[in-house]
Formats: C-alpha cells, sequence, structure tokens
C-alpha cells in the first residue's frame, strides 16, 4: 500500500479487511499517521509471512523542521522547547557537508512515543498517560544521507531540510530528526516524512487504497521477491510431503533464486528472472516451497542433519503476485 498522511496504519488494515472481506490481515511495520509510502500488507494465508518481512532495511523522504522541539519528536505532538536556530542551517552548503556526517552505525534512543513495549506496555500508551518509561538505546545504521533541499524560514514557517535517508530496521526517524537538532545546539522536530523503501518492495509498486478497491488481488506482489528468499519448487510426492510438514532431504531439494535485476528487465522476454541456484544452503537458511505457484510452506535448512525442515506450512497456499 501507499499508505497516505494522517491515517494510522491500523486504519488502512480495516480498509483492507473491509475490501478483501477477510479478517486476517495485518501489516508488517507501522507507520506514524503523519507518514505516508510504502506499507506492507499481508492478506489472508499470508498474515503468517509477517514475521518474516520484519527485518529489512528503508529508505525514507523526511523533511526536518528547527526551532522547536515537541514531545513526539514530530509535528503532531506538544511543543516542549523552542530555542533560535544557527544561522548556518541556512547555508546549503554547511547542511550538506552535516547530513552526510550522518552515516554510519550509530546508538539511538527511541521517542518516548513509540511502539516498543517495556515490561507488556507500550511506550506511547504509557507517555499518554504521563508515565514515562525508561527505554535504551538501540544499535541502528544510517547507510546513507543525502540533502535534497534547504528552506530558510521566514514569518510562522520554520526553517527546514528534506533529507533522503537509507536506514537499518529499527531506525526512528523522529529520533533522527530530534539528535540533528541536538548536535546543532537547537530543537528539532519531524515534519513531514514519506517510506520510500522496504526491502525490496519500492513505493512505484505500491497503489492507493482507492486503487485497491478495483484492483484487488490483481495488486498482489510476489512473497518471495518480498522475503528475499531462495525457492523449491515441489511437484508429486515432494509437495505431499510438504503438505503433511515432512523433514525434506536436501538432495531432493533444487534451490533456485531471483536473479539480481529489476522487475523491468525480468519482464523482458530476453531475460531469464529465476535461475537455479550455484550455492549450497547455508546452514539457518530459510526457503520458500512454492506448487502450482503458491507459497505451500517455509522450510529451514539443517547443515546438521542435511534436510529441510518445516518451519511455516499453509493449508491454504499463498497467491504469487503480478510482479513474477
Amino acid at each position: 500500500m501507499d499508505k497516505p498522511s494522517g491515517m494510522t496504519s491500523h486504519d488502512v488494515v480495516n480498509r483492507c479487511r473491509r475490501i478483501f472481506g477477510e479478517k486476517r490481515v495485518g501489516h508488517t511495520g507501522t507507520l506514524d499517521p503523519l507518514a505516508s509510502g510504502v506499507l506492507p500488507i499481508c492478506i489472508g494465508p499470508a498474515t503468517r509471512l509477517g514475521a518474516y518481512l520484519t527485518g529489512h532495511d528503508k529508505a525514507y523522504r523526511a523533511t526536518i523542521a528547527f526551532g522547536v522541539g515537541t514531545d513526539t519528536d514530530d509535528c503532531e505532538g506538544a511543543v516542549t522547547r523552542t530555542a533560535p536556530v544557527p544561522v548556518e542551517v541556512g547555508d546549503r552548503a554547511f547542511a550538506e557537508q552535516f547530513v552526510a556526517q550522518m552515516v554510519g552505525p550509530q546508538k539511538q534512543l527511541p521517542p518516548a512515543y513509540s511502539a516498543i513495549k517495556v515490561n507488556g506496555k507500550k511506550s506511547y500508551e504509557a507517555a499518554r498517560e504521563g508515565h514515562i518509561i525508561e527505554l535504551s538505546p538501540r544499535d541502528i545504521e544510517v547507510y546513507q544521507a543525502a540533502l535534497l533541499a534547504v528552506r530558510e524560514g521566514n514569518g510562522d514557517a520554520l526553517p527546514e531540510w528534506d533529507v533522503e535517508f537509507r536506514v537499518s530496521k529499527g531506525t526512528y526517524i523522529r529520533a533522527l530528526a530530534r539528535d540533528m537538532g541536538l548536535r546543532l545546539g537547537c530543537p528539532a522536530h519531524l515534519s513531514g516524512l514519506r517510506r520510500l523503501e522496504v526491502g525490496g518492495l519500492q513505493l512505484d509498486e505500491c497503489v492507493s487504497l482507492e486503487a485497491l478497491e478495483d484492483l484487488k488481488l490483481r495488486a498482489a506482489l510476489d512473497p518471495v521477491r518480498l522475503l528475499g528468499v531462495r525457492f523449491v519448487y515441489a511437484d508429486g510426492a515432494l509437495a505431499n510431503a510438504v503438505k503433511n510438514g515432512n523433514a525434506l532431504p536436501a538432495a531432493a531439494c533444487t534451490l533456485f533464486e531471483r536473479r539480481r535485476t529489476t522487475v523491468q528487465a525480468e519482464l523482458c522476454a530476453c531475460t531469464a528472472g529465476v535461475c537455479e541456484s550455484a550455492e549450497p544452503p547455508a546452514d539457518g537458511e530459510v526457503v520458500a516451497v512454492i506448487f502450482e505457484n503458491k507459497v505451500i510452506a517455509l522450510y529451514k535448512y539443517e547443515e546438521k542433519h542435511v534436510r529441510f525442515k518445516a518451519c511455516c506450512v499453509f493449508q491454504t497456499g499463498v497467491l504469487r503476485g503480478s510482479d513474477i
């Protein structure tokens, strides 16, 4: 989905339930109501894949406003601090150099208003009740950071930077905005956010809620590509063994993979999108099993026993999408 700004991720899930007439609907990672952009949605049996789709890196386009801090670290929170903005914030050369220094591994303290649970309670729930939960800094990494635009403040408008980030899982862009202000010696908050990519899923592959009303299952994407795993084609006795959750000897499983190329290139008649893997399975590697163009199971390789062991078998296979 291309989630619109102003809706919660749960709102989008509820709309999808109505569109598909299916109670089993879930998303793979919350986007704040302020944010728009890529929100993977799992429907029906695919909801069991959710746990395998949450560890991906992400890309965002963010707008950071300087001079005002809020309790939520974004523009939807209550103002907690104001202060003058250093004059160099309006200098593009300075801004480019500063943003470039954001790249690299670092410790990040999550926002108080976050979905992180401590002793079974979400941090934002406690914060709304006036109790701040002590959160621990987490290891995150900013892989790329590029300045897109600088806007000087005037009147009621705050100085702003537009920045594109590519980050590791668990990174809060609100916290990056807050910490950029701390480094500059003034408060800052996130005033706009659009998620551009989750793993291999890009914004131009997503659809609006209005489009989904018409497209329905025609909007489905290949879960094998989004999982980023290799796969086994099963039929006959092998397919029956998988449906029963039996372990599979490695010798009975030929691994395949999607070529590392674009979706557009794979659609070209002269380009084979799938090839047999040259590498043997790695211990603990998860692979998908495909039968009649549906994902019917996920298996994990056990090197000690030279076999694949079932970790998720679907009574109803998960439909492969229109991008295969």
